[in-house]
């Protein structure tokens, strides 16, 4: 008997090494009560041995589900929420962009708020005070990244599915500004010009004051197209009315110069910048950060990007941009010099931050920063500001939990959380910013 159930126990280890797998377990259809939503925009109950993500169902809800491990698809809603909603969008479900579309505007952002306040407490910051979360969607996002793939010989435009890797076609999306929005069901005669048989390419697309720019990812350099491909890909931009259209980084056409107004300058952005998702989260976010800055005589702008931050504190403080792409530090030196008297003075330094950051003595100079690092924040940067004779420190961030920690690394040197505020511009969607006032 013994040796019976050694040799059931072995059985998963001998498939896996003859190649195969185990089969998957059967789900079970189970009756859920949702207790709340998880970080990630899926709704969460407790299980025998651990939580249990039923995505589209919300707290307090009772549901039918079929349970896999940690994972429930819901059959049914029993017992609706009074906050569930009707869905915005025909593509909710199978579009990976929203998760919460169900969700009335009210508890969403009042969840929005909590994360960033479990955040902080999880550092031992539970003292701070966290606004309520500011809706920044304005007419919606002015920057998306649509993908195009071939299926059956045709060009489809779309996102990718929700937890796969397939391409959702998509009729409408209620998140982008209206320019985007029909910019995307015309994008399928421009990506078949471009195309291969197999793979996919990216097309970045963002609605400046001059028109639309289309950058396209993952098509290679123009130069490896041949001329007639070119011209073909230039007639589509003038059908489509683009104000550029650029292959990973070469400019193919360019029928107008893509601008964008930061304060009182105009930049000119390069093909594929990073800037914020939607015009008024950008002066959300800038207000806030301008707040925290009061008062500063030089300031040196971490991570700069285009100017978004560096371009409004110049109008009244001398300015320092770091940041480490050249393309988009020579954008913003254009902008600040074409603003004329408009704007103090302002200085651009090219360095990569994350690897080499600006050191305390570097920074010896400056009386306030501004900080907005990527996703994974800016530990080192943080120290190092720390360390340094800066007083007023505004931290802007796209992750809540790489906030609360370099925060933290400031905070162990004197510094003062003195206000924190969420701002949401990715609507629908998990993700939120927070701006952070720091003074000493």
């Amino acid at each position: 008997m013994k040796r019976m159930n050694r040799l059931a126990r072995a059985r998963p280890f001998q498939a896996a090494r003859q190649g195969r797998s185990a089969p998957p377990a059967a789900p079970e259809e189970r009756i859920l009560e949702i207790s709340a939503i998880g970080g990630r925009g899926d709704a969460v109950t407790a299980g025998a041995e651990g939580p249990i993500y039923a995505p589209f169902a919300l707290p307090g809800e009772k549901v039918r589900a079929l349970v896999t491990g940690g994972r429930a698809d819901v059959v049914e809603v029993l017992e609706p929420s009074a906050d569930r909603q009707a869905a915005a969008c025909r593509h909710f479900g199978r579009c990976g962009g929203c998760q919460l579309q169900h969700w009335k505007d009210g508890p969403y952002l009042a969840w929005k708020r909590e994360q960033v306040v479990e955040a902080l407490e999880r550092r031992g910051l539970g003292g701070a005070v966290v606004d309520a979360t500011i809706p920044a969607w304005g007419e919606g996002r002015r920057r998306a990244a649509f993908h195009a793939a071939r299926f059956k010989g045709q060009a489809r435009i779309g996102f990718i599915e929700r937890g796969g890797a397939r391409l959702t076609p998509i009729t409408q999306c209620p998140v982008l500004v209206p320019a985007l929005e029909a910019l995307a069901l015309k994008l399928g005669p421009l990506a078949e010009l471009i195309l291969p048989q197999r793979g996919e390419i990216t097309l970045q697309c963002l609605a400046t004051d001059a028109g639309v720019d289309v950058a396209i990812k993952g098509a290679g350099r123009p130069q490896a197209l041949h001329r007639a491909a070119l011209e073909a890909l230039s007639n589509a931009a003038n059908d489509l009315n683009l104000a550029r259209l650029s292959m990973d980084g070469e400019v193919v056409v360019e029928r107008a110069k893509p601008a964008l107004r930061m304060g009182r300058a105009v930049v000119h952005p390069p093909p594929g910048a990073f800037l914020q998702p939607t015009a008024q989260g950008e002066e959300t976010l800038s207000r806030l950060a301008m707040e925290a800055l009061a008062g500063a005589e030089r300031v040196i702008d971490l991570f700069s990007g285009i100017g978004t931050f560096a371009l409004r504190a110049a109008e009244f403080t001398d300015v320092v941009a770091a940041e480490s792409d050249a393309d988009m530090l020579s954008a913003l030196k254009k902008a600040a010099d074409s603003a004329g008297s408009a704007l103090r003075d302002v200085q651009i330094l090219r360095r990569d931050l994350l690897r080499t950051p600006l050191s305390s003595l570097e920074m010896k100079k400056f009386d306030a920063a501004v900080i907005d690092p990527p996703r994974s924040g800016a530990r080192l940067q943080a120290e190092q500001i720390a360390r340094s004779p800066v007083r007023k420190v505004a931290y802007v961030s796209c992750d809540a939990g790489s906030f609360a920690r370099d925060v933290k690394v400031m905070i162990e040197h004197g510094f003062q959380l003195t206000r924190v505020t969420p701002v949401d511009q990715f609507r629908w969607s998990p993700h939120v910013e927070v701006v952070g006032a720091l003074e000493r």
